[in-house]
């Protein structure tokens, strides 16, 4: 069971009342559960976000590429519980969630950080220079299938740009990005780059894609669930991708 979720560097306690259960799709028992966070939670994940920008985004490649690393490497030590977690979460069989579960985002996060090694944060064309910056606070929004994958999908290219992030994670399968948060924890990654709110997407996923802060919002879901984020985070006018 988790009863907290994760904001400046800190597990802090849920201000929306109530836990979310998650249910093994195999058993359907009752597995663990998650709290249930609210639109003040979003605010102080995102004021987080918003201060540890400034120097994160100023952070040297080098900086950048530790931390990625790092994060592969602990998933790698923590393989077999994030395995055994994921498939009593989703379903899968074993060896698969621990070749493409685990292994995958693995992968991800440590081919990232060996991209940085070649990016091109300024090029020409014609007579302009295009110069690439961090983007700012993205909100991300993640589904419950390759849940893992999904989020470090996300997290590790906005971490290699330069970007701090709030995670809403899947309420079907919340808890693998609860032991990544651990992780993230454990590396020593600066407070605020990385917040975690897990809650109901009605809530917690309505907030962050309209918030004024919130720079970007990248979503993976249902087409009818990412029409709602578009309609959303529109009046904010902030990239969106789906």
């Amino acid at each position: 069971m988790r009863d907290r979720i994760y904001i400046d560097g800190q597990w802090v306690e849920a201000s929306g009342g109530g836990v979310i259960e998650v249910i093994d799709p195999a058993t359907e028992q009752c597995i663990g559960s998650v709290p249930v966070g609210s639109a003040a939670d979003v605010d102080a994940a995102v004021a987080a976000a918003k201060a540890a920008f400034p120097s994160w985004s100023q952070s040297s490649i080098e900086e950048r590429q530790g931390y990625l690393n790092a994060i592969s490497a602990a998933i790698g030590e923590r393989g077999e519980e994030l395995a055994q977690l994921i498939t009593s979460e989703v379903g899968t069989p074993i060896n698969y969630s621990r070749m493409a579960m685990v292994g995958t985002p693995r992968v991800v996060s440590r081919s990232y950080a060996k991209m940085l090694d070649s990016f091109e944060w300024e090029s020409e064309v014609r007579n302009s220079l295009v110069v690439k910056e961090a983007i700012g606070v993205v909100g991300m929004i993640t589904p419950w299938n390759f849940p893992l994958h999904q989020i470090i999908g996300k997290v590790a290219p906005a971490l290699a740009a330069g970007c701090t992030m709030v995670l809403k994670p899947s309420k079907e399968a919340p808890l693998n990005a609860f032991v990544l948060a651990d992780i993230i924890d454990g590396i020593g990654l600066p407070v605020g780059v990385f917040n975690l709110v897990s809650g109901h997407g009605r809530d917690i996923g309505k907030t962050l894609s309209g918030h004024p802060d919130v720079d970007m919002v990248s979503f993976t879901g249902s087409t009818g669930a990412g029409v709602q984020v578009s309609e959303v985070a529109a009046p904010t006018v902030k990239h969106v991708t789906l």
